[in-house]
């Protein structure tokens, strides 16, 4: 027996005063209470009861171990009643990362829902446009594009592809003029994203569009670069150059003009937005519920209603 097992059978025969009685408490046999208690006694060379015919009494030693492990046990025992919290009734702490331009759907959408129907989750939110490992770098959760997730994930769609757009301020082609082609980015101001962790700066895809032309992916001369989608945006909206952004980043300057889009035919849409997470997480309930949450929000198209 597990030392855990043959301190339950102290307790049993010490509360119960009788080896029958702790026998039937535990659904075992009488014998194997009794040699629990002698296993228990040789392997610490202590004895922990006086018997006779008649009763059962505690030693000093084993008075002395009572006191100790009862509360001991208990404690245990409540915290194994209390996982059946989390199994029933969805709690926790969920960390959860997503990509700065993304960051909106957690604040204005799912950590709002899951906080009015699971009070008991609580948020930790992490802004990063990097790649994650979420095991090592302990999220419980994420939210990127389709093709950043690595295979090994559970991957939930929360939008159909997304809509990206080149554009520029007004100002910006007043004075520069719009291209024609995409390779006339090639002599345009451009400002470009670079990823934090590696320092890459992802070339600009553009599909054939309507004249023909082969699909190609341009190295721009970036006249500006930065991290942020944001700041990017901010940038163009200055008249500083011509930006490469999804739309979601940027549907309030589209319709209210701050922003203008260039050679559209040729802008192609990505992967759509999904929530992701390891197999073995979605047993937990607060990932169910994220879950849950989640699939109500890509059930409602609240991504797809952003303007194409």
């Amino acid at each position: 027996m597990s030392s855990l097992e043959l301190i339950r059978l102290f307790l049993a025969v010490a509360e119960q005063r009788s080896f029958t009685l702790a026998a039937r408490r535990l659904n075992v046999s009488p014998t194997a209470v009794s040699k629990g208690v002698r296993a228990l006694e040789g392997r610490h060379g202590v004895p922990l009861f006086v018997r006779n015919t008649r009763s059962v009494a505690l030693t000093d030693a084993g008075a002395a171990l009572l006191e100790v492990l009862k509360p001991a046990v208990d404690q245990i025992d409540g915290a194994f009643a209390e996982l059946g919290r989390f199994q029933h009734r969805p709690s926790g702490h969920l960390r959860v990362t997503a990509p700065r331009a993304f960051g909106f759907l957690l604040a204005r959408h799912l950590v709002p829902r899951m906080r009015e129907k699971y009070p008991d989750i609580t948020f930790d939110l992490s802004l990063d446009d990097g790649l994650v490992d979420l095991v090592a770098a302990g999220f419980d959760a994420g939210v990127r594009l389709g093709q950043s997730i690595a295979q090994d994930m559970v991957a939930i769609a929360l939008s159909r592809p997304l809509a990206w757009s080149l554009v520029a301020s007004p100002g910006y082609f007043a004075r520069h003029g719009q291209p024609e082609t995409p390779r006339d980015l090639l002599r345009r101001a451009t400002i470009r994203y670079r990823f934090p962790t590696s320092g890459v700066l992802p070339p600009w895809r553009f599909t054939a569009g309507r004249d023909g032309e082969a699909a190609i992916q341009l190295d721009t001369n970036a006249a500006l670069c930065a991290n942020d989608t944001g700041m990017i945006a901010e940038l163009a909206r200055k008249g500083l150059g011509i930006a490469y952004l999804p739309d979601i980043e940027i549907e309030d300057d589209l319709a209210s003009g701050r922003l203008v889009r260039t050679l559209s035919p040729h802008v192609p849409r990505t992967s759509g937005l999904y929530l992701y997470f390891p197999m073995r997480s979605q047993h937990q309930s607060k990932i169910r519920a994220l879950i849950e949450q989640a699939s109500l929000l890509a059930g409602e198209g609240v991504l797809d209603a952003m303007p194409p």
